[in-house]
């Protein structure tokens, strides 16, 4: 479970499937995150834009737009390099996950658990 310290750190929950992103948005909530949450990468961008507290974003790979999360993952690490980065993806994404990215060891495979997502969260933010 994560620490004390999670009630400090903001997440960003990217994902377009309203039934998959409430249920692990409010999970991490109940974990002390305080959740934002976007439907896309664009939305996404905005968000970390406008509110500098995004400690971590969590996004799924695949999303409706000109973005996807490697984009976003992408846009993040040269506009936010402070931000860390988690994504999902339900398909088999890991053959064509950049370089740096697949490097990082940031990729968690649908289905995953609630406490899956949180022990690499907590991992990520203690880094």
């Amino acid at each position: 479970m994560p620490s004390q310290q999670s009630s400090r750190h903001t997440i960003l929950v990217v994902e377009d499937d309203l039934l998959v992103r409430m249920p692990i948005a409010e999970f991490l909530r109940d974990c002390g995150y305080t959740v934002l949450e976007a439907e896309n990468a664009q939305e996404a961008m905005t968000l970390v834009d406008a509110d500098g507290s995004v400690r971590l974003v969590f996004s799924d790979v695949r999303m409706p737009g000109a973005v996807d999360g490697f984009g976003l993952a992408e846009w993040l690490r040269q506009t936010h390099p402070d931000v860390q980065v988690l994504l999902t993806s339900g398909y088999n994404s890991t053959r064509r996950v950049p370089q740096d990215i697949a490097r990082e060891a940031r990729l968690i495979e649908k289905p995953y658990s609630q406490a899956q997502v949180a022990r690499k969260i907590e991992h990520l933010l203690n880094a």
